[in-house]
């Protein structure tokens, strides 16, 4: 049986397939999900040693996954490496020096996939424990936990819509460029 469990999730077969032809034999059980809905889902079920997330996903895309694996204390410790064609998509969002996961741009080859693969495991390592919150005092006014996981999804959907109007913005300021030419 595999000792480590590597989830890729990434909207491409081929990425998932290339992933999965690129590590040693025998060591690794790799779990695929195509979009960042199934993607979280199995997050949270199998608990993977390692995450390889696609930047931009379908459905739920990729910085939206990895916010709500940083909300979540648990899910923090898992290694992880970012996956795109585009850094600068990603550094749009997270600024460099990447201090608790690795990037690999699209495509790679094995010894990029295995350096970034070793990398994030280093990182995972260095990131500070995650402290349990001192209980709070009794209070009228805070919040139950299941409030407070909805409005953290709500902050995660309007973020996301942000960030596509921002990209339609974008495309509409290029084509009126493009015109004035």
């Amino acid at each position: 049986m595999a000792s480590h469990k590597i989830l890729v999730i990434d909207d491409s077969n081929v990425i998932r397939n290339m992933v999965r032809d690129m590590l040693p034999k025998g060591n690794f059980e790799v779990l695929e999900a195509k979009d960042g809905v199934q993607g979280l889902n199995l997050i949270r079920q199998e608990r993977p040693n390692l995450i390889m997330l696609d930047f931009l996903l379908p459905r739920l895309s990729g910085w939206e996954v990895y916010q709500q694996i940083q909300i979540q204390q648990d899910l923090q410790a898992i290694p992880l490496v970012l996956m795109s064609g585009r850094k600068e998509e990603v550094t749009e969002k997270l600024q460099e020096p990447f201090e608790f996961f690795e990037f690999v741009q699209k495509p790679f080859d094995q010894k990029e996939l295995i350096d970034a693969i070793k990398t994030a495991m280093a990182k995972a390592k260095r990131r500070p424990a995650a402290v349990a919150p001192a209980p709070a005092a009794p209070s009228a006014v805070a919040a139950p936990s299941s409030d407070l996981q909805a409005l953290n999804e709500k902050v995660v959907k309007m973020q996301a819509e942000i960030d596509g109007l921002k990209k339609q913005m974008s495309q509409i300021l290029t084509f009126i460029r493009q015109k004035l030419k």
